[in-house]
Parts: C-alpha cells; sequence; structure tokens
C-alpha cells in the first residue's frame, strides 16, 4: 500500500456512555458499548480503508463499528474492551503502511461557536438534524468544525469526560467534522476548553485546513 495519507489516527481510551451510544446509532457494523477503547483512522485514498480493515481484523481482536469510504478519504473505527488490543490494531496497520503514528495530520480547529439561552424555534431546528440528545430552550449550544473529520469523535468524547453537558450530534467524515452539543453555559463552557485543549495537544504534520 504505497502513498497512503495518514489523515486521522486518534485513540479513544474510554468510551464515554452518550458518544458510545451516539456512534451506535449510526454504526453499521459491531455497534460499541461504553468504556470499550476505539480507533479512529482517516486515510486517503479512499479505497485502502477496505485494505486497512482487513490488517486490523486479521491480526487482531477488535469489532470494526464503522468504515466510510468517501470519493477522496476512507474512515473507519475499530473498538474493545481491550485496550492493547486497539493499541495492536493500530500498530499493525502503520506497520502495514510503513508509516509512523506522527505522521497524521495534526487536527485543525475551524470554527467554534457558543451560543447561550437558545431560543426555542433555533432548538427545534438543531433537534430536527440530531442523532443524539435534545437541545432545550435556554439551553447554550456549542459547534465545533475540525479537520480531519475524524477527530470530530475525539472531541466529542473528551468533551463528556470533562463535563456533563448533552451530545447531540457528531459529524465524522466529509471536508470537515462536526460536533454539536448542549447543556448549561458553564458546562458548555468547560467541555469547549478541555475540546480545544485535547485538540491542540495531539501532535502531528502541519495542517492548514481545506479550502471551502
Amino acid at each position: 500500500m504505497s502513498q497512503v495519507e495518514l489523515r486521522c489516527y486518534t485513540y479513544i481510551d474510554v468510551f464515554q456512555p452518550q458518544v458510545a451510544s451516539f456512534q451506535a446509532t449510526i454504526s453499521q457494523g459491531y455497534l460499541p458499548t461504553e468504556d470499550q477503547a476505539a480507533l479512529v483512522l482517516e486515510i486517503a485514498p479512499g479505497m485502502d480503508i477496505n485494505r486497512v480493515m482487513d490488517v486490523a481484523l486479521k491480526r487482531t481482536n477488535v469489532e470494526p463499528g464503522m468504515m466510510i469510504v468517501e470519493r477522496v478519504f476512507g474512515l473507519m473505527e475499530v473498538h474493545s474492551f481491550d485496550q492493547g488490543e486497539v493499541r495492536a490494531a493500530g500498530e499493525a496497520i502503520l506497520d502495514t503502511l510503513g508509516l509512523k503514528e506522527e505522521q497524521r495530520l495534526k487536527p485543525f480547529i475551524k470554527t467554534t461557536q457558543i451560543i447561550t439561552g437558545a431560543q426555542a424555534h433555533h432548538t427545534m431546528l438543531i433537534n430536527r438534524m440530531r442523532h443524539g440528545n435534545f437541545l432545550l430552550k435556554g439551553e447554550s449550544l456549542y459547534i465545533l468544525e475540525v479537520h480531519p473529520a475524524g477527530y470530530a469523535v475525539f472531541a466529542a468524547n473528551e468533551a463528556e469526560k470533562a463535563a456533563p453537558i448533552e451530545v447531540l450530534e457528531i459529524l465524522a467524515f466529509g471536508a470537515y467534522g462536526r460536533v454539536f452539543l448542549g447543556g448549561d453555559e458553564a458546562p458548555i463552557q468547560e467541555a469547549a476548553r478541555a475540546v480545544e485543549a485535547a485538540l491542540a495537544a495531539i501532535e502531528g504534520r502541519p495542517n492548514k485546513g481545506v479550502s471551502d
């Protein structure tokens, strides 16, 4: 597998309850549960994600939750209660690709927004497109756009670790990943700080995002 670009490569040490439940609503493979570890990986070209998934499943005892093949990018998520198996899957993939973890793209935050005191009609618009919990009138809304998109799952998991918020939506594929969180203003502010600090701490190749 030559000339494969490693875009997103991130471990999730412990799936939080809402993020695991959210992933279970959209996953087409084995559904993850809370307290499992996971690996989220995005590469280009997209079709090579099939061979990468094959390596992970043949060499380790992980379960596949998601595999998405787009025109340019491929995304996969695998999980297990055994963190060692998840890490071994990642190492097997990197070995096959001839790449190192630090050759991934560093997350690039495109935008963040916090809207406080959401109005009822606005919450209805948000609730119609979410797969997770509801945003209620008067609550605060946090929106994150991150590149590459796969880092959205990691970001949402870090948010749930940090504060008692509601996970509304996670979009982890496409040009940008998006995370929508809801809740009281103070926990949303705390979650936002945790998300942005966690993404900033990930090492990788310089990343200026993509053109719109």
